[in-house]
């Protein structure tokens, strides 16, 4: 090989040669990303038997089964990458979350970190692999691309500290800053090719906040607040996303700049929205823009000492033991595999930007071959906005005149209660609730399957409620209605106390009867 080249390479993607500049904001983002990841697992730990279990909505046996049928052995492994394969029984899903959170946690501790994060990745990529219509949402591709990268960008070892002998290689740092960059850029983007007129007449944030997923209590302030206001969001938003963001590739005073800006603006949706672990994963890249001499000029005295002792404290390399051929070899081995790999990942996002552009005749083998692993991905955040709030509700009867409702533990429902801040947590369950109200439930088969099991007093989706009003003996009959829900007024509110208002729209899935043989039969069909 060139010796330019081959010093190019290791420029790019060697540890020895990395960036000797962001050894603080490196141990930050991993300590954020560990936090991420216990969120995910943790939220994941009180949902998933009633998700995907044996006797879930949606069983994850069922699926791979299907899938294992369809295409031979190895080529199911690649189209659905799960451990979940050798076994979907409720002790695997216990031990995958169990796994995951003390994988996460010892992350956050700095012990082992390239081990933790490989397990936090394979089994949150198992989880999403099997879990069909509950994990569709970009957040997830957005984790599992920051995750497998940061494998490359933390340090070796068991206890690093600063890893001041590994800097961070430079592909890696780029590649997450990248990833931060198109989350911003992308979601400008399909905004404006969406066509929605909305973005075009900055009327998107007029309902925006009461609209979303799960809207939030301070969300209901900001919603009455003038147009002028919501207007303005709309500016900004595109602006920060399709603009601002390009500081990333300014000089150093710029980047910090920028730090200072999208910051507090991650901040202000986390406090109106609940998009799970979204934003606290934006918001922790983000900190990649600032560097260690920033860092230092700002932290307290008695941390300053010790991290730019950490920093700037030289230690000899590590002598081989035995054999300096095979162990130059070994290090050219991981430094080729680094390269390809990385390489890789900054083709299929490259690609996938251009093509929102145009249909570029660019290879398409390399994007695809990525697909199943969720680590090379295309974003784009509210493409079209939500013109209408809609919630689906469960009714049990015993009689089939009088219904009462499960109550959820997520989702808006009763008017009087305040809509909280779940975020970081994920119920994944009350989420696609939200999609599914938006569309048939043809096409949501969650909805149906939830009525099914709740005729038969199912512990493991039951557990998705707070509570449940059948609890001595199983509904004769279940359906789900579909509600429109709007925030009330201030003088409403002042008046009644109420935080929203709604009114019954109809019947969304066909009703289901448990007959006394066992059988399941449809009495009521929803008007198409």
């Amino acid at each position: 090989m060139d010796r330019g080249l081959a010093s190019a390479i290791g420029w790019l993607f060697g540890p020895q040669q990395g960036d000797p500049d962001r050894f603080i904001p490196r141990r930050l983002f991993l300590r954020a990303l560990g936090a991420i990841y216990f969120s995910a697992f943790f939220s994941l730990a009180f949902q998933i038997r009633g998700l995907i279990g044996p006797e879930g909505i949606l069983p994850a046996g069922r699926y791979l089964q299907a899938v294992g049928q369809s295409l031979g052995s190895w080529q199911r492994i690649w189209y659905a990458p799960t451990l979940l394969w050798f076994s979907s029984g409720p002790l695997m899903l216990r031990a995958l979350c169990s796994a995951g959170m003390l994988a996460s946690v010892l992350l956050v501790l700095n012990l082992w970190p390239r081990g933790m994060l490989v397990i936090c990745f394979v089994g949150f990529l198992s989880f999403v692999s099997a879990a069909q219509d509950f994990s569709g949402y970009q957040s997830d591709g957005m984790l599992l691309e920051a995750g497998f990268i940061a494998f490359f960008f933390a340090p070796p070892g068991f206890r690093p500290g600063l890893g001041r002998l590994y800097p961070a290689p430079r592909a890696s740092l780029f590649l997450l800053q990248w990833e931060w960059f198109r989350i911003y850029f992308e979601s400008g983007v399909v905004k404006l090719l969406s066509g929605d007129p909305e973005w075009r007449n900055f009327t998107a944030m007029d309902e925006y906040y009461q609209n979303g997923p799960l809207p939030t209590w301070i969300g209901w302030y900001v919603q009455h607040l003038r147009h002028w206001f919501h207007a303005g969001t709309v500016y900004a938003t595109l602006a920060l996303e399709l603009g601002l963001v390009w500081m990333l590739f300014l000089p150093r005073r710029w980047r910090i700049v920028c730090f200072f800006i999208v910051t507090p603006w991650q901040i202000g949706v986390i406090l109106t929205a609940n998009y799970t672990f979204l934003n606290y994963l934006v918001l922790a890249m983000g900190v990649l823009l600032l560097d260690d001499r920033f860092l230092l000029s700002v932290i307290p005295e008695r941390w300053r000492v010790r991290l730019r002792t950490g920093i700037s404290e030289k230690s000899p390399k590590p002598e081989l033991a035995s054999g300096k051929s095979r162990g130059r070899d070994w290090r050219v081995l991981k430094l080729s595999a680094s390269a390809l790999i990385l390489t890789w990942i900054f083709y299929a996002t490259t690609a996938e930007l251009i093509w929102m552009f145009a249909k570029v005749p660019l290879p398409t083998s390399p994007v695809e071959a990525l697909e199943p692993f969720r680590i090379a991905n295309r974003y784009g955040l509210f493409a079209v906005m939500t013109r209408e709030r809609y919630e689906i509700e469960f009714q049990g009867s015993r009689d089939g005149q009088t219904w009462v409702a499960y109550p959820f533990r997520y989702k808006p429902q009763k008017l009087d209660e305040p809509p909280r801040i779940y975020a970081p947590y994920q119920p994944r369950f009350d989420w696609n609730l939200w999609f599914a109200s938006l569309g048939s439930w043809r096409e949501y088969p969650i909805v149906p399957n939830t009525e099914v099991l709740l005729l038969s007093n199912d512990k493991d989706v039951l557990a998705l409620f707070a509570g449940n009003p059948f609890s001595q003996q199983p509904p004769h009959q279940i359906r789900a209605v579909r509600w429109q829900y709007w925030f009330t007024t201030i003088a409403e509110k002042r008046a009644t106390g109420r935080w929203w208002r709604r009114q019954l729209v109809g019947l969304y899935a066909p009703t289901l009867e448990l007959e006394p043989d066992g059988k399941i039969k449809a009495v009521e069909w929803p008007k198409e």
